[in-house]
């Protein structure tokens, strides 16, 4: 495993506080900015086509997340996966169901080769974007992380950046390190919006590290070790979410670097 260093990691997190423009699904957008705050970042939820591209040239990272993509929002990511690229700010897509919807998955192929600096998605999307599958059951995976591996290492090596898989044991790699990240808690999957909320958190930690890898990294760690937290006081999914919340503000350097990260 490569050395990572989480608790500097976590330090530059919220020493930077970082801009992370948000152009996600419409379903999530108050959790996912929630989070950003909760873990040291800023959110800024700018999807016009006529200022997304402008946007994603100052802020510190892009998040394009294709859940309720529309026509309209299409371009608009189109135009800060562009203006991004050209500014050097560091972006992440997360293909939300796609292989099963035709509009979302070309939508995706094409901003593949935008080359984002992280794709994060469940393995079943992840295949599917690298051509190895057909998608999953709309949002839910029907493949594990380690089914994805090949196809995970074959689209960071098509991307140049960083690929996240999310599942039981999360998997990221950039095609030739690839590191495994455990914890979280099976909340996390009956509770709308934390693998959005992830791919944010993705685009806060790689701008202050400068690091795909890390930054990937510390993001699922930071979100499983406050999953684990979170359901050890919730009641159920209703309690969780704001426990979750609570407990990304609280995780700190210390408790990253105690992750279960191999």
């Amino acid at each position: 495993m490569p050395v990572l260093d989480l608790r500097a990691a976590s330090a530059a997190l919220r020493t930077r506080t970082p801009l992370v423009h948000c152009l996600t699904n419409t379903v999530v957008q108050a959790v996912t900015a929630n989070a950003l705050l909760a873990a040291g970042a800023a959110p800024a939820m700018v999807d016009a086509p006529e200022e997304a591209g402008d946007f994603a040239a100052v802020a510190s990272a892009v998040l394009v997340n294709v859940g309720t993509v529309t026509a309209r929002t299409a371009e608009a990511m189109r135009l800060a996966a562009r203006a991004a690229g050209a500014a050097g700010t560091p972006w992440v897509l997360d293909p939300v169901a796609v292989g099963g919807l035709a509009f979302r998955t070309a939508l995706a192929a094409e901003l593949v080769t935008l080359r984002p600096t992280v794709v994060r998605g469940n393995a079943s999307e992840v295949m599917a974007l690298a051509g190895a599958g057909a998608g999953g059951r709309g949002v839910d995976s029907t493949d594990s992380a380690e089914d994805a591996t090949e196809a995970a290492a074959e689209l960071a090596g098509r991307t140049g950046g960083v690929v996240a898989v999310s599942g039981e044991v999360d998997l990221v790699t950039d095609g030739r390190r690839t590191v495994r990240v455990g914890g979280g808690s099976p909340l996390l999957t009956r509770t709308t919006g934390a693998g959005c909320a992830l791919g944010a958190l993705v685009a806060a930690y790689v701008a202050a590290t400068g690091d795909p890898l890390t930054g990937a990294v510390a993001a699922h760690a930071h979100v499983a070790v406050a999953a684990e937290r979170a359901a050890a006081v919730a009641g159920g999914p209703g309690t969780f979410t704001p426990a979750w919340l609570d407990a990304l503000d609280a995780v700190d350097g210390e408790a990253l670097a105690a992750a279960d990260v191999r």
